[in-house]
């Protein structure tokens, strides 16, 4: 089985045919559904946050049987997990895309376990803490986009669990907790 690194590659990826966009609609829709699962797993277990569509990634060509896929097919495959809700465009160009492994409310739901976990719910934290501090390496928050952050945290406040409070940079902007 060949590897990206420490990743496991499926075996479709060795097959020719799977990075060109399949005519047949069954064929299709089974392509993109394995492309998207191979996708999210693989920014998963590599905490990739972002894919630029003009830039390499490595998923997107296979030197060994020296095929990569077109520009279309790498935006067919992101548009996918774009309508699942499992990605979004970040630009109206739709030059970048956030992956989002984990929808914002699993997100949202991961920091309230960390929060428990950490007896912070009545503490304060910077943004910062939560997704690079001490109790937070060893989690799925470390290293953890600002953008999805950000959004999990937003919605977190709308639904009265946490107030973010502004600082003079954003390394200084403050959560308190009251979960």
């Amino acid at each position: 089985m060949q590897k990206l690194g420490d990743f496991k590659l499926p075996p479709f990826f060795n097959y020719p045919p799977y990075f060109t966009l399949q005519p047949v609609r069954d064929t299709r829709e089974k392509q993109i559904q394995l492309w998207k699962e191979l996708i999210l797993d693989y920014c998963k277990t590599q905490k990739i946050f972002i894919i630029g569509l003009e830039e390499e990634f490595p998923l997107f060509a296979n030197p060994v049987i020296e095929r990569s896929l077109t520009h279309e097919a790498r935006e067919t495959f992101l548009s996918a997990l774009v309508s699942e809700g499992r990605a979004e465009w970040l630009d109206k160009g739709r030059r970048k895309c956030l992956i989002l492994w984990h929808r914002i409310q699993d997100w949202a739901d991961i920091i309230v376990n960390f929060v428990k976990d950490n007896a912070f719910e009545d503490g304060v934290l910077t943004v910062e803490e939560i997704r690079s501090g001490i109790e937070s390496r060893g989690t799925e928050l470390y290293g953890l986009d600002r953008i999805i952050l950000m959004r999990a945290l937003k919605l977190l406040e709308h639904k009265g669990k946490l107030a973010i409070f502004k600082g003079t940079s954003t390394d200084d902007e403050g959560v308190k907790f009251s979960i």
